[in-house]
């Protein structure tokens, strides 16, 4: 659990993901389009990847992907993320986190 927290905090976006998930990659294209460029985990093919996976499960992340850090926190998965841009709040919490300059 301690390597997934000191990588979630090594940026201001960190995105733990599948290759194969499209929803990964749906919250990726997301993030990105507010012009932040996150470090990007993709468990399946890192040489940690598994043990990764089951400390973000342990860290209540179900699914364990995508999981989201944003400004050295765990925000959460999709829903969460969705649901922060749904209500306009995604763009000021990358701004807080200094992922964006607007």
């Amino acid at each position: 659990m301690d390597m997934v927290m000191k990588l979630g905090s090594s940026s201001a976006v960190v995105i733990f993901t599948k290759s194969s998930c499209c929803i990964s990659h749906s919250i990726e294209t997301l993030i990105r389009s507010f012009g932040a460029n996150p470090i990007v985990y993709e468990l399946d093919t890192h040489p940690n990847g598994k043990q990764m996976e089951k400390a973000l499960m342990e860290l209540g992340c179900e699914p364990s992907v995508p999981a989201i850090f944003i400004g050295k926190e765990l925000v959460g998965g999709a829903n969460e993320i969705m649901s922060l841009n749904v209500r306009g709040k995604l763009k000021q919490l990358l701004i807080r986190a200094n992922a964006i300059w607007v």
